[in-house]
């Protein structure tokens, strides 16, 4: 019996760092970007707000030229990054990166949904919430959802096979970027 005991806080000892290393590889909403899985293909690139897409090197020398001119101006165009992940599954999430890195939204497009657990990271269990609320409110009745809140915005919809969404964080929102940036 005891060596089953032994045997038994043995492969726990080994299983234990494998899991903290499993929950550590995914990343969600206010965190660090995703890690990709192994089928993926990763792209980023560098927007400037209010001019729509840039290359990398627009951007540092956008960048470079906001740096000589006032405060106000500076903040006002900041930059952020879009990463984008195409899945093995054909479903392209973008990430949107504020300057520290940190994910301060997120789009998906695609024939699966995604996992809103791993993407949403710890807002989940808030986004599940306000579904609940909407679906109360509509009488339990299934569809696209938007839920509406000062620190989480979520909206998805789509069917099967074409599935789409969007959420951010309207508090961590770099100067100069609207929801409607989140695509």
């Amino acid at each position: 019996m005891w060596s089953r005991v032994r045997r038994a806080g043995f492969v726990m000892a080994l299983a234990l760092p494998s899991l903290s290393a499993v929950q550590s590889a995914y990343a969600g909403l206010g965190g660090a970007p995703m890690t990709p899985p192994a089928d993926a293909s990763v792209s980023s690139r560098t927007v400037q707000p209010g001019t729509g897409s840039a290359t990398a090197a627009q951007s540092v020398m956008r960048s470079a030229s906001s740096a000589a001119s006032s405060t106000s101006s500076t903040s006002a165009s900041a930059s952020y990054t879009v990463r984008e992940t195409t899945l093995g599954n054909g479903t392209v999430v973008r990430e949107y990166l504020a300057a520290d890195g940190s994910v301060f939204g997120i789009a998906w497009r695609g024939p699966q949904m995604p996992d809103l657990n791993d993407l949403l990271g710890s807002y989940f269990p808030q986004y599940v919430a306000g579904v609940k609320a909407v679906r109360a409110v509509r009488g339990g009745a299934r569809g696209p959802v938007a839920v509406d809140q000062s620190s989480l915005v979520v909206r998805s919809g789509g069917h099967m096979g074409a599935f789409n969404g969007q959420a951010w964080l309207p508090l961590a929102l770099p100067a100069g970027v609207s929801g409607s940036d989140i695509q």
